[in-house]
């Protein structure tokens, strides 16, 4: 009962409502987030702010959710919503400071203007979840809790199809992702988006089971290498990769020969570890190094179209396949885990630049 998390719970309503609205094409529903939280821990406060009077039948909704209602009756556009937040981020330091028992805070919201509060929070040893619209949600948040929940992902959300296809529009800058629920099948006439890519978490995943190692006894558990990842992109979540559970994920790569899966001291929490390699693998990953190096003195970063070829000219035999490669990406892919070599995609290129790593 101890460990177990004692969570309070603050809505800047306003924003989600309209974020929802504007986004998803869909009124907000509460027990999306409610039964998310459920799996991380036991809800002792709620707490929404707005000004119910423009939100007559969402206050039904959340008083059945056991919400209580905080009212901001101001109607002075701005000045409204600024003592809603106001209002907020004063009682969550509050409880913050009287209630010793709370050890996780929710803020739902998706204005940067509530990051001071997360950190305050986080400096008084609170553990801080984020609750926003992906779309309206700012860059500066999520970074800054530790852990993010982007609504639109949660299940039991429902999206209307004009917010669907609003979804599938990614923001500039940013690697396009799959929402679940949407379908290129039923709309092929929208720009779809490609999933993201399990390639690229395999290397976050073997890279910090690696760094963890080094920084304690080399053992590594699924459950801390689980919150490293999350202290790494607390938006984080394994769904948007086609896994129910973090284990289901971890038993994917293992599978895949990615890592390594033992019994750990507690039932359903491994130690994760990377598989050993061969010293054929190790020579193998040299010579590409050495290749990569030496093309990079001369003409720069080579593209990894035509490398493979530049590798068989110092060695006729090789063949990533010897070494359970399906691919000479994977295999290169496997090279960068280790530090031996860089990835970097060049959208002009259309193809990924080669450099060296860090690690000799």
């Amino acid at each position: 009962m101890d460990e177990e998390q004692r969570i309070a719970l603050f809505l800047d309503y306003e924003n989600l409502a309209i974020g929802a609205r504007d986004n998803l094409g869909a009124g907000f529903d509460f027990k999306p987030i409610a039964d998310a939280l459920a799996e991380r821990g036991r809800v002792v406060v709620r707490r929404a702010y707005a000004d119910w009077s423009y939100f007559d039948e969402d206050r039904r909704m959340l008083t059945r959710g056991h919400v209580e209602l905080i009212e901001i009756p101001q109607r002075m556009g701005a000045g409204r919503k600024n003592a809603a937040d106001i209002k907020l981020a004063v009682d969550a330091v509050e409880l913050a400071y009287e209630r010793d028992y709370l050890t996780t805070f929710v803020i739902g919201t998706g204005d940067s203007d509530f990051t001071p509060l997360v950190h305050k929070l986080r400096e008084m040893n609170k553990r801080v979840i984020g609750v926003g619209i992906k779309e309206s949600t700012s860059a500066l948040l999520p970074p800054a809790c530790d852990e993010f929940l982007f609504y639109d992902t949660l299940e039991g959300v429902e999206v209307s199809e004009r917010g669907r296809g609003r979804r599938r529009r990614p923001k500039l800058g940013t690697v396009p992702t799959v929402e679940p629920g949407t379908s290129e099948i039923e709309q092929p006439s929208e720009p779809t988006t490609a999933a993201p890519d399990v390639e690229d978490l395999a290397i976050i995943i073997a890279q910090t089971v690696v760094g963890l190692g080094s920084a304690t006894d080399g053992h590594v558990l699924a459950s801390s290498l689980k919150r490293t990842v999350l202290r790494k992109d607390p938006t984080f979540n394994e769904a948007d990769y086609g896994f129910r559970a973090f284990g289901e994920l971890l038993t994917h790569l293992a599978d895949r020969g990615v890592i390594e899966l033992t019994d750990g001291p507690a039932k359903g929490d491994p130690e994760v570890s990377l598989p050993a390699r061969t010293g054929g693998e190790d020579q193998a990953f040299t010579l590409l190094r050495t290749v990569v190096s030496d093309l990079e003195g001369r003409t720069g970063s080579p593209l990894l179209s035509g490398l493979k070829n530049q590798v068989r000219k110092r060695q006729p035999n090789f063949s990533e396949k010897k070494f359970g490669y399906r691919g000479f990406l994977q295999f290169v892919k496997a090279a960068q885990t280790q530090g031996l070599v860089t990835l970097v995609w060049d959208d002009e290129a259309d193809d990924y630049y080669v450099g060296v790593g860090t690690r000799g």
